[in-house]
């Protein structure tokens, strides 16, 4: 797999602890005028180190960014752990979609607000993942043109993902898409096709 979906690290770390199931995106300035799209049904995990994350997730995440910070790669550097399937994914239009799904991530209230603010469309979307864990992380050089305000990155090289193991159980897994689905009241509508 080459294909990398770009997020803050701290989100990354509870996507992959199980905490969260969910990304939430507006979509990167280098997108243009069409905005995001979901473009592939599974992808790697692109950890970014935004240097305001800290401040934009709930208390328990900025703890636990400080008992991670040490542990990140200097920023010449990349280390990939995770890759992703979605399940589903949708548009949410309005701040009170979103804040339907506090409890369900990380991200501060005003940080999904000013997401909303933020450029011509009045919208985010909310994706539902299935997440696993690599067989060994992926130490790579991070080159320029992995940079830039962007959600996707095709990766220099291939990443494997056999023998790759989900970070959470069936079960567990079932239980929050129940959550998410019923925090957004809809049943699912759209597959894991790239649109």
């Amino acid at each position: 797999m080459r294909a990398a979906f770009k997020e803050w690290a701290i989100v990354v770390d509870a996507l992959g602890r199980g905490e969260q199931i969910l990304i939430l995106r507006k979509g990167g300035i280098s997108e243009g005028a069409s905005g995001f799209a979901v473009e592939r049904p599974s992808f790697l995990l692109f950890p970014t180190l935004f240097h305001q994350q800290r401040q934009s997730v709930v208390g328990h995440a900025q703890r636990r960014y400080d008992q991670i910070v040490s542990t990140l790669p200097s920023e010449d550097r990349l280390r990939i752990e995770f890759f992703a399937e979605v399940i589903e994914w949708h548009e949410l239009i309005s701040p009170e979609a979103a804040r339907a799904l506090r409890g369900q991530h990380i991200w501060r209230d005003e940080v999904i607000a000013e997401r909303f603010d933020w450029g011509r469309s009045k919208n985010i979307y909310a994706l539902a993942l299935r997440v696993f864990r690599l067989a060994a992380p992926a130490d790579l050089a991070m080159l320029p043109s992995y940079g830039g305000c962007k959600s996707w990155v095709e990766l220099e090289e291939e990443i494997s993902t056999t023998n790759a193991q989900p970070v959470l159980a069936a079960p567990l897994l079932e239980e929050k898409i129940r959550e998410f689905r019923q925090a957004i009241g809809t049943a699912p509508r759209l597959s894991a096709e790239p649109s």
